[in-house]
């Protein structure tokens, strides 16, 4: 399906239809600027979702709960010897690498600051200059930045994960040719503000339960509706 069949309309469509097919998504409940969260929670789920690059959900959850048992706060952590931190979080993979970015993002954050660690400014800051800022943070991409503002701030920016780009792709909300950052550009572009989390949400769940990489299930209304896969037909 080409992507200039699409517009706000059509995305409200179809995200009342993926409603339908599931159930609604409780924006509320499960995210958004919390008026009542501590500075370093922002924080936190940076350092979270860099553990969670290319790793399962449990492994995630592990290596998280082993970094945060082992040291006391996140100096600490911006401090610690890069083979021992790399060791303490080796069940999330690449630990070398995530090692080095979860310090490299504690620096910049502490010197953009000038001593806390805090995301707090990114709040003040328009969408795109914070997903800027974050980016520009060696080995943090356009995903990890995404759930940071968007889980964490509220603010209107998806992330796109492999779900959500494969059944964006297959539905033509987004090119077949796009790269990860395009995909979020066009879909950042594409979904009215307020649907940005709810969307993701159900996308997710749509990939999971009947659009699979390797096949995919399009007896459903919303296959019917919007999908033009080669497993469609």
């Amino acid at each position: 399906m080409s992507t200039q069949q699409w517009d706000a309309t059509r995305v409200r469509a179809l995200h009342d239809d993926l409603v339908e097919l599931y159930e609604p998504v409780d924006r509320v409940a499960e995210h958004g600027a919390d008026p009542t969260a501590k500075p370093g929670e922002g924080v936190r789920q940076l350092v979270t979702t860099i553990l969670s690059q290319n790793v399962a959900d449990e492994n995630t959850r592990r290596a998280s709960e082993a970094l945060f048992d082992r040291y006391d706060d996140f100096a600490a952590i911006e401090a610690a010897d890069h083979e021992e931190l790399k060791e303490t979080i080796r069940v999330a993979g690449l630990a070398d690498q995530k090692a080095a970015r979860i310090q490299r993002a504690l620096a910049a954050i502490r010197e953009e600051t000038g001593g806390a660690y805090s995301l707090a400014f990114l709040d003040a800051m328009p969408t795109d200059e914070a997903k800027g800022w974050l980016t520009e943070i060696k080995g943090v991409g356009p995903k990890t930045a995404s759930v940071v503002l968007n889980f964490h701030f509220g603010k209107p920016t998806m992330a796109v994960d492999t779900h959500v780009k494969r059944v964006s792709k297959r539905f033509g909300l987004v090119p077949e040719s796009a790269s990860n950052e395009r995909a979020h550009e066009v879909l950042d572009e594409q979904v009215p503000d307020e649907l940005i989390y709810p969307l993701h949400v159900l996308l997710i769940r749509h990939g999971r339960e009947r659009c699979s990489a390797r096949g995919a299930d399009c007896d459903n209304p919303v296959c019917d509706a919007y999908c033009d896969c080669e497993y469609c037909h």
